[in-house]
């Protein structure tokens, strides 16, 4: 597999941005990874790095976004937090990615069972994460299907937040970011939410 270079990176439009991972997802759910010389890439990208995709992801040891997706050496940029919420550092690591680096999909990829996500559904408080899990609770308000058992013991309860997060996070990074919206409305860069599974590996896009 090639190290991405900048002439590579400016023929990548958004979709087959997104359809580059997609294979990638599939590859790794039949467990036929591509075979990289990942020292290789190490060292062609020592003078420069030339990403297609930028993926929000959790901190969850289980959601590698370069391993889910089978990605190499310099071919995304990982942003990692509890819950994939979004903030202002992550925001602005977003628009480099895009607007001075180059990326052309941005991907918001929540996980099933994700142990964030149980937090907020139960009110959970412990020091920082306090902070951090108000910003999922949103999710749990936004969630009206469910009217019995609305805490972490219930899985249905569970995903559907964690679902309903993802698309919230989707649209805080379009409603605080004006140069992410425009670049998505000018068609220089697509934006997406995804689930990946953590028992199947699975990767479902929401489009």
């Amino acid at each position: 597999m090639k190290t991405l270079t900048k002439e590579m990176q400016t023929a990548i439009t958004p979709a087959l941005a997104l359809e580059i991972l997609k294979d990638g997802n599939k590859r790794f759910v039949s467990n036929l990874k591509i075979n990289r010389n990942l020292l290789q890439q190490a060292n062609e990208t020592s003078d420069g790095q030339h990403p297609f995709a930028v993926i929000l992801s959790c901190i969850d040891s289980r959601t590698s976004a370069e391993l889910i997706f089978d990605q190499g050496l310099g071919d995304v940029f990982s942003v990692r937090i509890a819950g994939n919420i979004v903030n202002e550092d992550i925001l602005g690591s977003m628009e480099f990615g895009c607007k001075v680096a180059g990326a052309k999909i941005i991907v918001v990829l929540g996980h099933t069972k994700c142990g964030a996500i149980k937090g907020a559904c139960d009110n959970v408080e412990l020091g920082n994460l306090t902070s951090l899990i108000s910003k999922i609770k949103p999710a749990v308000d936004e969630e009206t299907a469910t009217s019995d058992n609305r805490t972490s013991s219930n899985a249905n309860f569970v995903e559907n937040v964690a679902e309903l997060n993802v698309s919230l996070s989707v649209k805080n990074i379009l409603l605080h970011s004006p140069i992410i919206a425009q670049m998505v409305k000018n068609e220089e860069i697509g934006i997406v939410g995804a689930i990946h599974d953590i028992k199947t590996g699975e990767v479902k896009f929401f489009e």
